[in-house]
This record gives C-alpha cells, structure tokens and sequence, in this order.
C-alpha cells in the first residue's frame, strides 16, 4: 500500500500540471478576442491601492497580449532576483562574521555593493559561480518558457505557458484552486515590486553614504534621539 501511494501521488501531480496546462491552452485560446486592457485586467497582480489597472504611461494603448506577456515574465523575474538580493544585502551585512560564511575572519565588511571586490581581493572567486548559476537557471526558465523562434517569432512565449510558471514547487505549495492560486500570485508580485523599489533604494543609499543599510539607520535614529534630548534639555533650562 505504501509503494501504490507512492506511486500515485507523483502521477497525481503529473495529471494536475497536465490539466493546469490545458487549461492554459484554452486560456490562451480566448485571448484572441480580447483588447490588451481586458486581457491585462485578467492578470494577477491587480490590487489596491490601484484596483484598476495601473499604467500611467498608457503603455497598453500600443501594446499586444504578447507584449504584455513578455513584460510580466520580465516584472515577475525582476521581481523574484530583486526578493532574494533585497534579502542577500541584509543577511550579508548583518552577519559579516558568521563562521558559517566564506567571511571567517572578519575581514569583509562594510556596504554589501563593496563586498564582492573584498572577496576577490582576498582570493575568493565571486562572478564564475554566479555566472554559472545564473546561465542554469536561465537555461532552464527559457527551455519552460520560450518558444522557438523559428516557429512563432522572435522573443515569444509559449501559447501554453503562464509567465512565472517554471514548475518549481518542491513544497507543494500550489494550491489546486485557481482563484486561491491567483492571490498567492498576486502577493508575490505585489512582494516583487517593493522589492525591485527597495534595492533600488539600497544600491543607492550605500553608494551616496557609504554605510550599511542598518548603520545608515541607527545613525539616523541616534541623530534624532539627541536632537530630541537638546531639546528637552533647553525647554527645562528655559522653564527654570
């Protein structure tokens, strides 16, 4: 019994992604009618503050369904790399001197944007394995993704194929409901987008005032905390 569930949920969740994929199939089907404006208000990603479709430059009055395909692949990747250096940049400044680190002793500190020079200069390699990681993951999101250009064009999606969807699940997380799934998505976009803004935000801060992000915030805090106290200390001098 144990071997027959075994054996069955793998094909269990190869019959879900196949009928997920159909459904796409059908989905992409029924695009072809639409304007890219109703086609953008079907998307994930449409959320308050903006209930409506956010899009101040009118970028969709000359764009196709396929533009806008390509760019939300384009938002999503943007948004997931921009999540985990948003995360790198804090972990790697916060713990400089965690022995569990390349950084055993001690000797790379400082703003994350300097860090990856001190690794280099102490020996270390840093941009082969990235580069090389990098390619694998690319590879492979655009062999999902892609299609041939020989076949539908150049710089296309997949018919069947819903930007983001790589099929990366190890934990299971993917809920079988549509709607449920589009809120999940949602919110990761939603994440993504702060999180482009915010390492944005952090590049330049260390590069304007050559601090970690978390110094750079003490000192403020310890800047206002002792204007604060002079001020309190002058209003007790002038009331006695």
């Amino acid at each position: 019994m144990a071997a027959q569930a075994l054996f069955k949920a793998p094909c269990a969740q190869r019959a879900a992604v196949r009928s997920r994929k159909a459904l796409r199939v059908r989905a992409a089907a029924n695009t072809s009618s639409m304007t890219t404006m109703e086609y953008l208000k079907t998307l994930p990603g449409v959320s308050d503050p903006f209930p409506d479709v956010f899009d101040p430059l009118n970028l969709s009055a000359t764009a196709s369904i396929k533009d806008v395909r390509r760019w939300r692949e384009s938002e999503i990747v943007h948004g997931r790399v921009s999540m985990l250096a948003a995360l790198g940049f804090i972990v790697g400044e916060q713990l400089e001197d965690f022995p569990a680190f390349y950084n055993l002793d001690g000797h790379i500190t400082g703003p994350a944007i300097y860090q990856f020079q001190q690794v280099e200069a102490r020996g270390g390699v840093f941009w082969e394995p990235l580069l090389i990681a990098i390619g694998l993951a690319e590879s492979w999101r655009v062999a999902v993704g892609w299609a041939n250009p020989k076949g539908v064009g150049f710089n296309s999606l997949k018919d069947d194929y819903s930007p983001g969807e790589l099929g990366f699940d190890p934990l299971g997380l993917r809920p079988d409901d549509e709607e449920e799934w589009k809120v999940l998505q949602t919110k990761e976009i939603n994440n993504g987008r702060l999180a482009m803004i915010a390492i944005a935000a952090f590049v330049a801060q260390e590069l304007v005032e050559k601090s970690e992000i978390f110094e750079h915030l003490a000192l403020r805090l310890e800047g206002e905390i002792v204007a604060e106290e002079g001020t309190v200390a002058r209003e007790v001098a002038a009331a006695l």
